[in-house]
């Protein structure tokens, strides 16, 4: 594929709000993990949890304006909040006027939307204040599934925020939706049906997924640590990351990096395992290399989908040194944010980025013992260095896999 300018980029994560709030974090190897003491959860284990985002009462940055109350759940207020960053939302206003509005697409992914809203409507169905009129089971009046719930609601939050009239859909295919849509971009874009993109992704906790991943026992009682021998299970986060891709790059501007190859399969070994030789993902960084035309050894450094299970380190492991060897360095950067599912494949590209920029390498978080059966490359500190291209994985339920080759600006 043509390498396709990626203009502006940001996130949101437990690190902080913004990229020089995760530069700072990456460079000083900080975590944003704490223990899990989320709405009330008394479940054993460690996240990442955003500041900011309880509470309506206008002393919060994540408050939404009145016009978008109807979309007020917990995963929008994250939504806005990540948007205000990094003079994001100017950037897109300015592609707007450049392009035309109908001309910028929203492409985002998430898993979990606005669940938590759902939750907490059912904790008051029937409850006097819900509204006027609610009997015993009725929820609330003010519960507004469509625009908080329902997963498409994402994308229209967004388009609506940033005023932009373009194509919008939400990828959920588990945690390689956000990177997914870097694909969709890609296509939509050469297919010459627009010329810009937000693309990125949003997932927020709620009881369901805290619940949910304790349930398959991948919630680990401590904090996780991706490629350690004693590795138990993941840390969940949540997260808010946008890149703005466009056809040419803003004229006297230097964009924050290039999209030059993406790679998607889908193995459908298992409804919740990964194939155990990597099969999947092995196909999807091969032809994230294949349409970025370059050899294995062209690529500088790899952010690995790494959480912290041992069936999926192990399975990864096989399937990186299956294309690369056991020379590229990699990392997991989910010691440091958490498992942000449907928002982690956006979180890690603009990592990558950064690390394109910066030319400074993660080191995997909480490494004590490295496991032996183990053999890729694994950063267990922070290494600098030039990096001209990276490769960020990100896997998901379902054996859906999709792999992006970034270069710099």
């Amino acid at each position: 594929m043509t390498p396709l300018p990626i203009t502006h980029a940001t996130l949101t994560t437990a690190l902080g709000a913004g990229c020089a709030a995760h530069t700072a974090a990456v460079a000083a190897g900080r975590s944003g993990l704490q223990p899990c003491t989320f709405d009330g959860v008394t479940l054993p284990g460690w996240i990442g949890v955003v500041d900011g985002l309880e509470g309506l009462d206008g002393s919060g940055g994540a408050a939404l304006p009145v016009a978008l109350s109807d979309f007020d759940c917990r995963n929008h207020r994250l939504a806005w909040l990540g948007l205000q960053q990094d003079g994001f939302a100017q950037a897109v206003t300015a592609a707007c006027t450049r392009w035309g509005a109908h001309r910028v697409a929203v492409l985002l992914g998430t898993s979990t939307s606005g669940i938590l809203e759902t939750e907490h409507a059912y904790r008051r169905r029937g409850v006097e204040g819900a509204g006027a009129g609610a009997g015993a089971g009725t929820l609330p009046v003010d519960f507004h599934y469509a625009q908080t719930h329902n997963t498409g609601a994402l994308a229209d939050f967004v388009r609506t925020a940033l005023g932009v009239c373009g194509p919008g859909w939400v990828v959920s295919t588990a945690c390689s939706s956000s990177a997914k849509v870097f694909g969709d971009a890609a296509r939509l874009i050469e297919a010459g049906w627009v010329d810009a993109a937000v693309v990125g992704g949003v997932d927020s906790l709620c009881l369901t997924t805290l619940h949910g991943f304790h349930s398959l026992e991948l919630f680990s009682p401590e904090v996780c640590r991706p490629w350690d021998a004693g590795r138990s299970g993941l840390s969940l986060g949540e997260a808010a990351a946008f890149a703005l891709l466009q056809r040419e790059a803003v004229p006297g501007e230097g964009p924050a990096g290039h999209l030059l190859g993406v790679g998607e399969s889908n193995d459908g070994h298992h409804m919740s395992s990964p194939h155990p030789e990597g099969l999947g993902a092995i196909a999807a960084m091969r032809q994230a290399l294949a349409e970025a035309g370059l050899a294995p050894d062209q690529i500088d450094y790899i952010n690995l989908h790494g959480t912290a299970t041992p069936n999926n380190d192990a399975a990864e492991d096989r399937s990186v040194r299956a294309v690369f060897g056991t020379e590229v360095p990699c990392s997991s950067t989910k010691g440091a944010t958490g498992h942000t599912l449907g928002a982690a494949g956006g979180v890690e590209a603009v990592l990558s980025l950064l690390a394109l920029r910066d030319g400074l390498m993660p080191g995997g978080l909480n490494l004590r013992e490295r496991d032996p059966a183990l053999h890729a490359a694994y950063l267990g500190e922070n290494r600098r260095g030039p990096l001209r291209r990276v490769l960020s994985n990100s896997f998901g339920f379902g054996g859906s896999n999709a792999s992006l080759v970034l270069g710099g600006a």
